[in-house]
Formats: C-alpha cells, sequence, structure tokens
C-alpha cells in the first residue's frame, strides 16, 4: 500500500479527553450550587438539572434565582460600586490582569465544563473560545488603565445586569464582565438556565484573583430570573445578549426607565461566494461558518449566496466536505460537531427543517443517538422562503444563487437582521466595494468568525445595537460625569386677550423631500410673541406627514455615497447663508422668546462650521488584532434618523441635532421646537439655497407627543433622537423595540445648548454605527 492510498484510507480514531477534574470539581457541591453573591456561595434554593446533552447525564443541580436573590446580588453589587470606582486604574487593572492569568492557568477545567455542560467539541473550547476569554480580560486591563486619560470626563454608569446565552456561556461573561469591571461599574451576572456551570467556576476563579466582595455577582435561573434583573429598579445597564424576541421585550421593559441598554441579537448571516473565489478555501471557510458550534452561532454563516456560474461546482465540493464531518462526543478531539445544547432547541430545528421546501441534503456521516443534528444543506429556496429569513440556530445551511454584485447585494440585505457578512472573492476591489453596501455590524472577507477583544462586534437593525469589544464596547459602560438638572417643560406663549396683527398673514409649511408641503390634516397653528404679535402660523403635521417625510429621506439616502468632503463643503455653504442672515434669524428669535437671540445665532453659525471640520475627521480606525491582516473599524451612518429637538432653544437646538447627522450622511426627519417652531421652518430657507439634496432635511412642525409614537414605531427609521421637554423618552423607548432602532433620549434631562459638551464627538458617535471589517492578508 502506498503512502498516497494509505492517506486516503485512513479513518479517524478517538481521541478522548478525560472528564475526571472537572467531574471532581462537580463533586465538591454536592448538595447542588448555590448563587455567587458578595464574594461567598449562598445556600441552595429551588434545585433545577444542568445536564450533559451529548449524554443526558445530570452533571449539577443549580438554583432557580427568585426575585429576593436578585435583591441579594444588586445590593452587593451596590455596595462594592463606589469604591471599585474610586480605585487608581491601575488597580482595577491588575484584577482584570489576575482574573486573565487565572483563565490561562485554569483553561483545561474550563475548556471541558464547557463542552460537557454546552455540548460543543472539546477543541473549540479549547483552541477558540478559552484563549478569547483571556485575551478579553487582558484587554481590558489595558483599557481599564487608559480610560481615565483617553476619555475624560466620564465616569461608570454603575450596577450593571449582564444576561447571556448558553452557545458561548463563557466568553460571552468574558465580553460582558471585563468591560463592566474595567470602566468602574460592578456586575450581576445572569448566565443561561442551560449552561451555569462555567460561570460558577469562574466565580470561584475570582476569589483566586482576590477580586473585592461584590464586585461580581452571579444569579442563576431561567427566562423569570432574567426578568427580575431587567426589571430591578437599583440596576442601571442591561447588557444581553440572546434572541430578538427577548430583547424586544427586554427593551420595552427597560423604557422610560433610565437604564443603559445594549442587545445583542439573532442573525442569518449572508455567506457571498463570487465566481472568482478560491472554492476550496471557501468551503473550508463555511463549515467554520456554519457547522461551528454546530450552527449555534448568531453570526452563523446560514444563508449561503453563491455566483450562478460556480453555484453546481461549489454545491458538489460542498456536499463531500459535508460527508466527511464527524459527529459525536463534545470530549472526542477528533470531533468536528457535538451535541445540539438541549432536546428543545433539537425539536425545533427539526420542526423547522421539516416544514420547509427546497433540496435536501444530509452530510452522509454516522449519527449517535441523542441530542445531535446532521449537518444539512437546502437548495432551491425563495428569496422570502421561512428559513432564508428566520434563524434556525443548528447546523443547517440554505442556498441561493445570484448572478451580479448588485444582487447579491440585495439578496445579502434581505433581512430584518444584520449582523454579520462573509464576502469570499480573489478581487479585492470587489470585496472592499461590496463590505460597505451590507447592512451589517461585521463583514469577514475570505474567512469567517474571526473576533478578538480589539476589534468591535455587534450588529444594526434586528440583530440589535451596541458594540462588544475595543473603545467602542468600553463606551457603552461609561457616560458623561455628572448629573443634569430636570428640564422643565416649554409651553408655547398663550393667545393674548387682542393680539397684535401686522403685514401680511405668514403661515409657514412643512418641509418634505426639499419641498414646502401643506399638512395632511389641514390644520395649523398660531405662534405668538410674549407681547402678544401673532408672529405667524404653522402646519400641524400627522402620521401621515410622518410616513411623506420618512419616504423622502429614505429615498435621498444616497446621500451618504457623497464625499466627505462633499458634505463638508455644504455644511461650510449653510453656515455661510445663515451667516449673511444672521441678524433676521436673531430678530425672529426674539420676537418668539422675548430675549435677545444674537447669540444663539452666532452659536449656530460656529457650531455649523464645526460638523463641517468633523464631516471629513471623524475618522475610523485599524485595530490591532492578532493575525496576519487587518480590521478596519469603519464609521458609517445608521442611515435615516428622526428628532424631536429642544425646544428651549429653537434655532441652535436644531442646528445641533441637524449639523452631525448630515455631516456623517445620515438623512434626517425632524420636528423642530414645539413652542418656537418658526426658526425651524426660517431655516428650511437657508437650506433651499444652500446645494443640499433634497430630501435630506425633513422638517415636520406639531406637538411632540403626538408625534413621538409614529416616528419610533416607524420600520423604515434607524434612530431616534429625543431632546424635547415633553415626556416622551418612554414612548420612544418603548415604540423603538418594532424593529430595535437606536434610541437616544434625555430622559427629561436638561442639557446646555451653549456648552462645548453639546457637540462633537458624542453627537458624531450617535451619528454613526461601527462596522468591523475583516481584511486578512497572505499566501
Amino acid at each position: 500500500m502506498t503512502i498516497k492510498e494509505i492517506f486516503n484510507t485512513m479513518s479517524y480514531g478517538p481521541a478522548p479527553e478525560s472528564s475526571a477534574e472537572a467531574q471532581a470539581w462537580l463533586a465538591t457541591h454536592p448538595a447542588g450550587f448555590g448563587h455567587f453573591i458578595d464574594g461567598t456561595f449562598t445556600a441552595p434554593e429551588a434545585l433545577f438539572e444542568s445536564r450533559n446533552p451529548a449524554t443526558g447525564a445530570v452533571l449539577a443541580r443549580v438554583s432557580q434565582g427568585s426575585p429576593a436573590s436578585v435583591d441579594a446580588a444588586v445590593a452587593a453589587a451596590r455596595r462594592a460600586q463606589p469604591k471599585w470606582a474610586r480605585l487608581a486604574p491601575h488597580k482595577r487593572a491588575q484584577y482584570l490582569y489576575a482574573l486573565a492569568r487565572l483563565v490561562q492557568k485554569h483553561a483545561r477545567l474550563l475548556a471541558v465544563l464547557e463542552s460537557l455542560d454546552n455540548g460543543k467539541p472539546i477543541r473549540e473550547s479549547r483552541d477558540i473560545d478559552l484563549p478569547l476569554v483571556a485575551r478579553h480580560f487582558y484587554y481590558h486591563a489595558g483599557l481599564a488603565q487608559l480610560a481615565p486619560a483617553e476619555q475624560p470626563g466620564m465616569e461608570p454608569l454603575g450596577v450593571c445586569g449582564a444576561i447571556i446565552p448558553w452557545n458561548f456561556p463563557l466568553l460571552m461573561l468574558a465580553w460582558k464582565v471585563a468591560p463592566a469591571l474595567a470602566a468602574g461599574n460592578t456586575v450581576v451576572l445572569k448566565p443561561a438556565e442551560y449552561t451555569p456551570l462555567t460561570a460558577l467556576l469562574f466565580a470561584e476563579i475570582s476569589r483566586e484573583a482576590g477580586l473585592p466582595k461584590g464586585v461580581l455577582n452571579i444569579v442563576t435561573g431561567d427566562g423569570d430570573t432574567g426578568a427580575a434583573l431587567v426589571d430591578h429598579p437599583g440596576v442601571d445597564k442591561i447588557a444581553f445578549t440572546g434572541s430578538t424576541s427577548v430583547g424586544k421585550s427586554i427593551r420595552r421593559a427597560t423604557a422610560g426607565s433610565g437604564k443603559a441598554l445594549t442587545l445583542e441579537l439573532g442573525g442569518k448571516s449572508p455567506y457571498i461566494v463570487f465566481d472568482d473565489a478560491d472554492l476550496d478555501s471557501a468551503v473550508e471557510g463555511l463549515v467554520d461558518a456554519i457547522w461551528f458550534n454546530g450552527g449555534q452561532v448568531c453570526c452563523a454563516g446560514s444563508r449561503l449566496l453563491v455566483q450562478e456560474g460556480v453555484a453546481e461546482r461549489f454545491h458538489t465540493k460542498l456536499k463531500r466536505r459535508m460527508d466527511g464531518l464527524r459527529i459525536g462526543d463534545p470530549l472526542d478531539k477528533c470531533i468536528d460537531v457535538g451535541a445540539v445544547v438541549d432536546p428543545v432547541q433539537l425539536a425545533t430545528i427539526t420542526r423547522l427543517v421539516d416544514a420547509s421546501e427546497g433540496e435536501k441534503y444530509t452530510a452522509a456521516t454516522p449519527m449517535p443517538s441523542g441530542c445531535f443534528y446532521p449537518p444539512t444543506l437546502i437548495i432551491g429556496l425563495s428569496a422570502a422562503s421561512p428559513l432564508m429569513q428566520e434563524e434556525i440556530f443548528g447546523p443547517v445551511l440554505v442556498s441561493m444563487t445570484f448572478r451580479t454584485p448588485a444582487e447579491a447585494v440585495e439578496l445579502a440585505n434581505n433581512t430584518r437582521y444584520g449582523l454579520a457578512a462573509t464576502v469570499w472573492t480573489e478581487n479585492v476591489n470587489l470585496a472592499l466595494d461590496i463590505a460597505p453596501k451590507l447592512r451589517a455590524g461585521v463583514v469577514w472577507i475570505n474567512g469567517t468568525n474571526m473576533f478578538d477583544a480589539a476589534a468591535g462586534f455587534g450588529g444594526v437593525r434586528e440583530s440589535g445595537f451596541g458594540r462588544e469589544g475595543g473603545w467602542e464596547g468600553l463606551l457603552a459602560y461609561l457616560r458623561p460625569a455628572g448629573k443634569p438638572a430636570a428640564l422643565k417643560p416649554v409651553r408655547a406663549l398663550p393667545a393674548p386677550g387682542s393680539a397684535t396683527v401686522e403685514g401680511l398673514d405668514r403661515t409657514a409649511k412643512l418641509f418634505i423631500g426639499g419641498k414646502q408641503a401643506r399638512p395632511d390634516g389641514g390644520y395649523s397653528q398660531a405662534v405668538y410673541g410674549p407681547k402678544g404679535a401673532l408672529l405667524g402660523h404653522v402646519g400641524i403635521g400627522n402620521r401621515k406627514d410622518i410616513r411623506n417625510a420618512v419616504e423622502a429621506a429614505q429615498a435621498a439616502k444616497g446621500w451618504a455615497r457623497a464625499s466627505a468632503h462633499n458634505r463638508a463643503q455644504i455644511l461650510f455653504y449653510i453656515a455661510e447663508n445663515l451667516s449673511a442672515r444672521a441678524d433676521e434669524f436673531a430678530a425672529r428669535l426674539t420676537a418668539q422668546t422675548g430675549t435677545s437671540g444674537r447669540a444663539e445665532v452666532d452659536a449656530a453659525i460656529a457650531r455649523l462650521f464645526s460638523y463641517a471640520a468633523w464631516a471629513d475627521k471623524f475618522d475610523g480606525a485599524v485595530k490591532s488584532v492578532p493575525i496576519r491582516g487587518v480590521a478596519l473599524a469603519m464609521n458609517e451612518p445608521c442611515g435615516v434618523i428622526a428628532a424631536l429637538c429642544p425646544d428651549e432653544s429653537p434655532l441652535l437646538g436644531l442646528v445641533s441635532v441637524i449639523a452631525p447627522a448630515i455631516a456623517m450622511g445620515n438623512t434626517c426627519v425632524l420636528v423642530p421646537s414645539q413652542p418656537f417652531p418658526l426658526s425651524a421652518t426660517d431655516f428650511y430657507q437657508v437650506l433651499e439655497t444652500s446645494d443640499l439634496p433634497a430630501g435630506v432635511v425633513n422638517i415636520v412642525t406639531g406637538p411632540h407627543a403626538d408625534l413621538a409614537k409614529p416616528l419610533a414605531g416607524h420600520m423604515d427609521i434607524d434612530a431616534v433622537w429625543s431632546f424635547s421637554s415633553s415626556d416622551v423618552s418612554q414612548v420612544i423607548e418603548t415604540e423603538s423595540a418594532t424593529n430595535l432602532k437606536r434610541t437616544w433620549v434625555n430622559h427629561g434631562r436638561a442639557r446646555d445648548w451653549m456648552a462645548p459638551d453639546s457637540e462633537g464627538r458624542s453627537f458624531l458617535r450617535q451619528a454613526t454605527e461601527v462596522k468591523t471589517v475583516w481584511v486578512p492578508y497572505g499566501e
């Protein structure tokens, strides 16, 4: 027999990893696990079983968290937080460094326990998850040291509630705990009901690191425990990774509470293969994209889009590779695909596939009994087929073909999700042309599932908002220092008993699609000055006017493709034209408010100049990731931003919202100051003469309380800001859950619009999404 024949016929033998050490650790808690609160384990309560999904065997019994246990954990975190926040930055860094070192020291035990509890192959938990866990704590030790100098004027949020899923139990813990602690917060963590064991082992490890009591608390339990944590008034932030449906529920539950919120949710990520791709490499990448962790990955490349000319050849190669995948005992180092996490999830996958149309191919590989599902490929689905749109969360790949790059982009973006995408081509020009066009928070080029603590990870649309990793991830655990004063409602001046009417009637219309438009409802309201002068009338907009304005904003989204230099020129031109009419605008402000408007006009002109300067200078970054390649953090526009403008600063507040939004390439739907709207209706005359494309800025006047709901609930709006003095923050956050658009609301707190912190990076960050594009290179 030749060497070639030996290699072609040689089969893999088992290479089992011992579970003895993990079982021995579990045996040290024979009565079951309590919660980890204030540095100690509580007495076990209301126990439920944690099982090995590969065998069904009971691994441990774990406590079901009650509202009382959540109360105790939050109280412990609250007591510990001030002292933890006051620690010198290098002291917090030392604790995070110690946690990283201890993760490395206990890496094998953690990896084995993870595979026992989750069902993932040991080589994935050992070679991927654990190194990334250590990396996150090392990286955030550095951020803890640098944050005060690099992010001046910021402070920790307080107590952070973290709720993590079962697919990457320990890695998700690191993604939440490391930045929270680095920023000076304390944490109450709820691990997934199915997979709590590595979190509990990490709790023990944290004691070895000397982490102060109460800084990290872990409460185990099911969804009811998570809900108690979300609803707890003592929690300042919720960081959630999980399903989109639960994410929407959390968005509604936290609405109006003032709690910070980040959501990393589901996905239906496209895997695009062009006809010039290295097909064999693309097949190997696809194996990692969809069968890594048994497809139980939020960013799994579960939608294969392959160019028509190579589709048949690619599918043939893929099927052959599927047949070689090994399925079985997760503790066998030769296994490619392990167990599905729980019989409930297995039943869900089975039901979805059985109900689907299309040509189904199942890997011709031996299948063990138990909680396993075979790698499956489904071809011939339409773009609207349920499995092309819905997350399966299992080892199931669906495939479609495309003809042109434009069609590939259209198909890739034909989803309510926007977490990740993969582009496979040998043409770097094509790759870098396609990546910015994909609606996803992460794009991998000629690779997949590349992660690092330095590179932000997160989604857009119904994949959530916020980023994990990098400076952008740390900022989600910080806020501006100090507590702003309450914002008193600003009322319109009432109609006088006898109005002063001079000159011709002035009726300001709405401004939609670059044109002045009458309000759909046909209603107007009078605007009076403080001395009883009738200054004019403005239209009262309604939901149909909002609809029309959003359609105009969507039609103008080519503005994002304009060069930053071009956007800067137009902002300078707007400032120039406003400056030419400065006396007129100052007089208008004075007539409306009774106070001198000159300072506000001058500040508005300066602010336009500031954002014109920023337009081509708010740069992204090249992240230092441990690959031969680069990870590009690109600042992209959110899309359509709707905003309720400040009531108290009719012109400056309007400009402070418009300028950062359009500087970054967004289009806008704005509701101006409710009591003093005439400055906005005058301002659109400036926009008309400043070369701003039609539809980039749309202005609908009317009551904030009436227009907040249709704005926040509109499915074609990507972000909503509110600086209104009306009580609309809760409505906006609740309605935003329809498509999980980003929100930035004031919760009734005042802002000094003349102050330096009312412009600059904080506004630019709200006007952009960070897209991470991974570009490996080399032979």
